[in-house]
């Protein structure tokens, strides 16, 4: 799939960081460092534009080693954008960690997911059909 994209920033295009990648890094494209303080949140900008194909979506996602090391996650994850959709790609990034978090231009904040889907038409119903499951949810299935 082919993918038209704008750069802005002085920042190397994104790109598959190893064969199997199912996303491309984003990075952080700021004058200054940003620093977020425990649960704070802050709109990231990547100087990035997208062209999308219809039926594709981008979905912006925590990076799992700053999630885990550093508490900091895409606050909306995943955050979609829309095929027409022509603004700069941002990223919504929280701290949920107890220590202040630098952001530095170039860093790697997320990653960005294509992924196809589809278009539904609602079919109003007075009721759906039976499963074992039902409507238990929320844990219902046990955790073992």
């Amino acid at each position: 799939m082919k993918i038209k994209l704008v750069n802005k920033s002085h920042h190397p295009l994104p790109q598959y960081e190893t064969q199997a990648s199912a996303g491309v890094d984003l990075r952080a494209y700021v004058p200054n460092p940003i620093v977020l303080k425990p649960m704070e949140r802050a709109l990231i900008p990547t100087g990035l534009y997208l062209e999308l194909p219809l039926g594709v979506e981008a979905q912006v996602r925590s990076r799992s080693g700053l999630a885990l090391k550093k508490g900091i996650s895409v606050l909306n994850a995943p955050g979609t954008v829309d095929a027409d959709y022509r603004g700069e790609v941002g990223v919504i990034l929280i701290n949920l960690s107890q220590e202040d978090f630098t952001i530095n231009d170039g860093d790697r904040i997320a990653q960005l997911v294509l992924a196809r889907h589809e278009r539904a038409t609602f079919e109003l119903v007075e009721t759906l059909s039976e499963t074992q499951r039902g409507a238990g949810g929320f844990g219902s299935t046990g955790i073992q």
